[in-house]
């Protein structure tokens, strides 16, 4: 749906198969749910030497959309070893180590993958040894070894190592400046071959499984900088100093500016930093608009964030930056509706662990907002919505089936089917866009995909949860009225969804269910006729909401809310 943890949210922007890649989402990005492939968690015994001779390199290299920054690799090699840590936003991290053969050869490479925000020896989600034997990878995991074919000389990666990406470019220099060679894709074992190609005097181009990547490089054919044609992504390097020091959240090596939360100029509403305490003690905070000069007690609405760790506006680094319950707080208050919006927790003005969180905690999360927007004097607790998108589509549901209370819903891009199908429904599309593969391929890729997609194949908690909701039985008990707003063009949560969440809602007898659908409006609700996701939304030419669809909640919320009345 959009981004709270590597299913939904998170962007794969280096080279992965279908099946296993990661999308922003919803970080930044949007609702996606295809995950990796990841090996059941087990411990091996390290069989690469941490002591390297010779000269020692120390750096990073830094990937942002924008100002925001989605990986960071640090890295350290030495003439036999390669040793790094890729981060990428709102995903567990991946550490590596990889010996080194004369010519950029890679003889074997230990990955150990940790949790989000887990600190260094941490116990690892999961870890496996490969080791390259002629045209065959041999992996071993927990003692059990698996053989899977590939070329002579393939170098073994993860998405997002572009430390890796400089021994094809070390490759091609000492052999005229190009190159066909073989990447293997970890962790599914999939070989693809990659082409190195100059650009100039000091610039490659690297082909691997349908992406170009354009790099900067010097005479020793270390990458300066670079980018992904076709996506909105920058790639720059950094020393070993600055790497010290790179975290989210921050423009390459400076610290991005602050957000600014404040009403715009002449807004007919006010905006309130507030905070109060959510389960389990931790800090829940964000911004309150609500009606300058109102009278009595004020209808109000709380957004609910999409996938991935989001602040309160939902920011999405697409065509300038989007922030739909940015806009849908503007809207409502300017009709006399007071909004919630809060950052997600460990985030902003949040507390709490995200990493450790699934989306029935976030759900306690808005249940502690309700209760904090009931005992204010200015609120009537009678009359409060929820609105939520994409995840936030889903949490909204979970919390009206046990607050009978709450007056209405209202869903921008919800789910109505169970998460593991929505899931393949995205890896389906996406399997459609690549021709070249024939029907058995894709019928054998999906099988994969749903294999790997199974609950108990799940080592982050809120993947596991995910693949193994359904939205029926919550669905079955929300007496709110509900508003069902859908893009006909979302290739994340499929259009049909919106009339299966209806049916569910009505199953049991709810019959305030509307549903309003969109014509050529994405998973974002952005203008865009074809709503493909494969480039980060890149070709979106807009980043805003269209008023027809923020007019059409606004109508619909003032109806059940009754704004504007006193009680």
């Amino acid at each position: 749906m959009h981004d709270r943890t590597a299913t939904m949210n998170s962007l794969a922007i280096a080279p992965a198969p279908p099946v296993e890649k990661l999308e922003p989402r919803e970080s930044s990005r949007a609702f996606l749910v295809v995950i990796p492939i990841l090996v059941a968690a087990a411990l091996v015994t390290p069989m690469i030497s941490a002591k390297a001779q010779g000269a020692i390199e120390r750096g990073a290299f830094v990937a942002a959309i924008g100002t925001d920054t989605i990986v960071v690799e640090r890295f350290t090699r030495t003439p036999d070893t390669l040793r790094g840590s890729i981060s990428t936003k709102g995903q567990p991290r991946v550490e590596y180590v990889a010996a080194l053969a004369p010519g950029s050869v890679v003889r074997s490479e230990l990955v150990t993958i940790v949790n989000v925000g887990a600190a260094p020896g941490a116990a690892p989600l999961a870890q496996f040894l490969t080791t390259i034997d002629g045209d065959t990878a041999i992996v071993s995991v927990g003692g059990k070894t698996t053989r899977v074919a590939t070329q002579p000389g393939a170098v073994p990666s993860m998405n997002n190592s572009y430390a890796v990406m400089e021994l094809f470019i070390s490759r091609a220099q000492a052999t005229g400046r190009s190159g066909d060679y073989a990447y293997l894709a970890l962790p599914s074992g999939t070989t693809y071959p990659l082409t190195v190609r100059p650009v100039g005097e000091d610039s490659m181009v690297i082909g691997v499984a349908g992406q170009q990547h354009r790099y900067k490089v010097d005479a020793a054919g270390r990458i300066l900088g670079g980018s992904i044609i076709g996506q909105p992504v920058q790639i720059t390097r950094a020393d070993s100093a600055a790497a010290a020091t790179i975290t989210f959240g921050m423009i390459g090596a400076q610290p991005a500016p602050k957000p600014d939360y404040s009403a715009p100029p002449g807004a007919p509403y006010l905006a309130e930093d507030v905070s109060f305490n959510g389960p389990g003690g931790i800090t829940l905070g964000g911004t309150l608009t609500r009606p300058a000069n109102a009278r009595g007690r004020l209808p109000a609405a709380i957004t609910i964030t999409g996938t991935g760790q989001q602040d309160r506006d939902e920011y999405i680094p697409v065509a300038g930056g989007v922030r739909l319950l940015r806009q849908v707080a503007d809207t409502l208050s300017r009709v006399g509706i007071a909004v919630l919006r809060l950052d997600d927790r460990g985030l902003g003005a949040s507390g709490g662990n995200f990493a450790t969180s699934t989306t029935a905690d976030f759900a306690d999360d808005i249940r502690a907002a309700l209760v904090y927007l009931r005992s204010r004097p200015d609120i009537d607790p009678d009359r409060i919505a929820l609105v939520g998108h994409s995840e936030g589509g889903i949490i909204a549901p979970m919390v009206a089936a046990t607050d009978a209370k709450l007056r209405a819903i209202v869903t921008f891009g919800g789910p109505g089917e169970k998460m593991i199908e929505i899931s393949m429904a995205q890896n389906r599309w996406l399997l459609e866009q690549a021709p070249q593969l024939s029907p058995a391929q894709r019928d054998s890729l999906l099988t994969v995909a749903r294999a790997a997609l199974a609950p108990e194949r799940q080592t982050v908690p809120e993947n596991r949860f995910l693949m193994s909701y359904d939205p029926a039985p919550a669905a079955a008990q929300v007496k709110a009225a509900t508003l069902i707003l859908q893009g006909a063009t979302d290739r994340q949560v499929p259009q049909e969804n919106a009339e299966m969440l209806a049916a569910l809602i009505r199953s049991g007898g709810n019959k305030d269910v509307t549903v309003r659908i969109f014509p050529a409006t994405d998973h974002l609700f952005l203008a865009d006729s074809t709503g493909d996701f494969r480039d980060q939304y890149s070709h979106v030419k807009s980043n805003q909401v269209s008023p027809v669809i923020l007019g059409t909640m606004a109508d619909w919320l003032v109806r059940e809310l009754g704004a504007g009345r006193k009680r």
